[in-house]
């Protein structure tokens, strides 16, 4: 592997990780236009893997949230009379992670084949982000009314950890993007913008984290006969630092801005993709 690329997608790993713009599928793209087979086995893997170094960035990023959530759920589980927000908290995080662990194991083979295709990454890109403009007005329009008040992270119960958990494993579809359906999820549920994003980092950590070392442990020698370990690694340390950036702009933009920008991008970064297509310029696999 050239470790020009390797860097290239270190970077587009670690922009497009925690935007709701999916990182699965443009980073399938990006493999596409190196000149990559995107459903080759160690393709697919390293797609996976370096997603651990951003999942890093998330962890270093929220780490105090993380001790907080995990001291409280741990006390609780042993003292009934200490249970407050985090235990409830740490529990949600929990529960909201199962959906995506048993969707995942239970399609790896259909996900990591059939849905392989470009032409399913500009059709995701597209349609969910007409899910994501619902929820983004959604959002306004409870602010326009007459009580005018988004929940925030202390109000998240296990239902709706649930519901955004179920909603998480939409985003196994190239193009999706798993913060998308996360935030959209949060948004519909009447829960505020930065909580929305907040959750969609706490909720993703798990599942990442997860995806990342069971493709590490099972593809090792694929990786190592194929693309490589050094230029894997040097991918995971890139996208390590520029998810940590791009995870504290996000939070400061989201904190003032709708979703507009990233939904705007979603639909024309589809069409251009679909024209490529269709016009044969790249293909599909």
């Amino acid at each position: 592997m050239d470790w020009f690329i390797s860097v290239i997608l270190g970077i587009v790993e670690g922009i497009t990780e925690f935007l709701p713009i999916s990182s699965t599928g443009h980073l399938t793209i990006a493999e596409r236009l190196a000149g990559w087979s995107i459903d080759s086995p160690d393709v697919v893997a390293f797609t996976a893997i370096i997603q651990i170094g951003a999942i890093a960035a998330a962890i270093v990023y929220f780490r105090k949230d993380i001790v907080r959530l995990a001291t409280g759920w741990f006390w609780g589980v042993f003292k009934p009379e200490r249970r407050g927000v985090d235990y409830r908290l740490g529990w949600a995080v929990i529960i909201g992670s199962i959906p995506i662990a048993i969707v995942a194991l239970a399609l790896t083979s259909f996900i990591e084949t059939a849905l392989r295709s470009l032409w399913i990454v500009a059709a995701a890109l597209i349609g969910w982000s007409f899910v994501l403009l619902i929820a983004d007005r959604y959002t306004d329009r409870l602010l326009r009314s007459p009580r005018g008040i988004l929940r925030d992270e202390s109000s998240i119960t296990i239902v709706d950890a649930l519901i955004i958990g179920t909603v998480q494993c939409f985003a196994l579809i190239p193009g999706v993007s798993r913060s998308g359906a996360t935030i959209s999820a949060a948004l519909l549920r009447g829960i505020d913008r930065t909580t929305a994003t907040r959750w969609s980092f706490f909720l993703g950590i798990p599942a990442l984290t997860a995806a990342g070392l069971y493709e590490a442990a099972t593809q090792y020698d694929r990786i190592g006969s194929g693309i490589g370990w050094g230029p894997t690694a040097l991918a995971i340390v890139i996208s390590f630092v520029v998810a940590y950036v791009t995870i504290a702009w996000l939070l400061r933009f989201v904190a003032k801005n709708r979703f507009t920008l990233f939904i705007v991008y979603r639909i024309v970064a589809g069409l251009i993709l679909a024209a490529l297509l269709f016009f044969a310029v790249i293909p599909a696999v």
